[in-house]
């Protein structure tokens, strides 16, 4: 790639040389992000809304801020933890990607009193039994989902207010070019009247989600998103490509400050071969 190509966005693409140290330096620079935030002598105790998701580079990611020597020196109490989307599953789920954030990091963090658990604010999870879920119609499945999608939108509004504004989200994107899950050919991606919504038969398992919606994470402050792999190469040239396209869901994602892309030379190589 040339020195002049421009992106969707004005994105800053960094290609490093393999997954590790993409985490390493995603780790390093969520590290230093807050700190920043928080010794800015003109916002001292401002709070710091971070969203996450889930996927292979961004729970490398947590694997790599659980050893960072500086984890200590944040002052946790003025972090809020969100998630921009989630597997509407049983809260104990190996699907939850809150269940990973938690296994590799948050409880760490919260077993040492650094971070509150009332700072953590998981999407709901689907409390019915395995019996009632296999029995369930499509407008039961249907009806849940929009009052679990209601509920995370009102503790959203309840801290943040009717437009929230995240300081920065870490997302992920697929192969097909979803982010969150907003999936290309459903309807969600077109929502621009909610906050949350449910997504259901999602084209990816588990069939039933929650998730944020594209005008929510559009105005995050920073966005930066963790994706690697050749599997992706074709996904992440189309949405470098073209702004705001519906095929291409993460297309519409932005930062009102930054808007990063951070993979692999390897995935770089093969997008452009």
């Amino acid at each position: 790639m040339t020195d002049d190509v421009k992106f969707s966005h004005n994105a800053i693409v960094y290609g490093y040389d393999n997954r590790e140290i993409l985490a390493a330096v995603a780790a390093q620079r969520l590290v230093t992000i807050i700190m920043d935030s928080q010794n800015n002598v003109q916002n001292l105790n401002k709070l710091f809304h971070l969203l996450l998701t889930g996927g292979t580079d961004t729970i490398r990611m947590f694997r790599m801020l659980a050893s960072n020597p500086l984890l200590p020196a944040i002052n946790w109490n003025l972090v809020h933890i969100w998630w921009a989307d989630e597997r509407f599953v049983a809260y104990d789920s190996e699907d939850r990607n809150a269940l990973k954030a938690r296994e590799t990091l948050l409880n760490l963090l919260t077993s040492n009193k650094a971070l509150a658990e009332s700072h953590i604010h998981e999407m709901p999870s689907d409390e019915r039994s395995a019996e009632e879920i296999s029995n369930a119609s499509d407008a039961e499945n249907n009806a849940i989902l929009d009052s679990a999608s209601r509920e995370y939108e009102d503790e959203i509004v309840g801290l943040l207010g009717e437009k929230p504004v995240f300081d920065l989200a870490v997302l992920g994107m697929g192969p097909d070019a979803h982010m969150a899950s907003l999936f290309p050919g459903l309807p969600q991606v077109n929502n621009r009247e909610r906050i949350v919504v449910g997504v259901n038969h999602s084209p990816k398992n588990p069939p039933m989600r929650l998730s944020l919606t594209v005008p929510v994470l559009a105005r995050s402050r920073k966005t930066w998103f963790l994706t690697a792999g050749v599997e992706k190469s074709v996904a992440l040239m189309n949405v470098l490509s073209e702004n705001d396209n519906p095929k291409y869901p993460a297309s519409f994602a932005n930062g009102t400050d930054e808007i990063s892309w951070m993979t692999t030379a390897e995935t770089l190589q093969a997008a452009i071969q």
